[in-house]
């Protein structure tokens, strides 16, 4: 029988864990992981939990939302072996002073561009709509509607479109 729930243990605790063979799993996006990682996490994404290795599992992402919104998906994907999140993520792994792998030649995380872009363009938008032409605030609304759409969807053309540009094209995937 699955496990019900996950462990919330510390980033200290959780490295004792892996020390003594459980495995760490970055349930974060391969974008994500390729830009930062706890050295040694296997990178298995939400989307791919099917590919959890066997055995007891330390499950974290950023900041530990993402674990916490999804337990019982972790919980039931590590098929009863003991599993556990790092309260707090890799933030708090960090903050505690344990390694972190940084790759800074990789692209940005996915959402942060589309972030900025989305940003850039609402802003633009409006300097122009005051300084140019009122139809320039139509830019603004354009990107709004969008991403209004894609909360409500869960498709995002932009983000679809950045995935494409070949800045985008480095980062590993499992």
């Amino acid at each position: 029988m699955p496990n019900s729930s996950l462990t919330s243990i510390s980033p200290a605790r959780a490295q004792q864990l892996v020390r003594s063979g459980a495995t760490l799993v970055d349930i974060r996006d391969p974008d994500e992981h390729a830009r930062e990682r706890i050295p040694g996490a296997v990178s298995v994404p939400l989307a791919r939990l099917d590919r959890l290795p066997a055995g007891p599992v330390v499950f974290h992402c950023r900041s530990g939302m993402r674990t916490n919104a999804n337990a019982s998906r972790l919980a039931a994907a590590s098929a009863g072996a003991p599993c556990h999140v790092i309260e707090g993520g890799l933030d708090a792994w960090r903050k505690a002073g344990l390694p972190v792998t940084a790759d800074r030649s990789q692209p940005l995380e996915l959402m942060r561009q589309v972030q900025l872009v989305a940003g850039g363009l609402v802003l633009l938008g409006v300097i122009l709509g005051f300084l140019v032409a009122p139809a320039f605030f139509g830019l603004a609304a354009f990107v709004g509607g969008g991403l209004m759409m894609a909360g409500a969807t869960g498709w995002c053309g932009m983000a679809n479109l950045l995935r494409t540009m070949p800045w985008n094209r480095r980062a590993g995937t499992i």
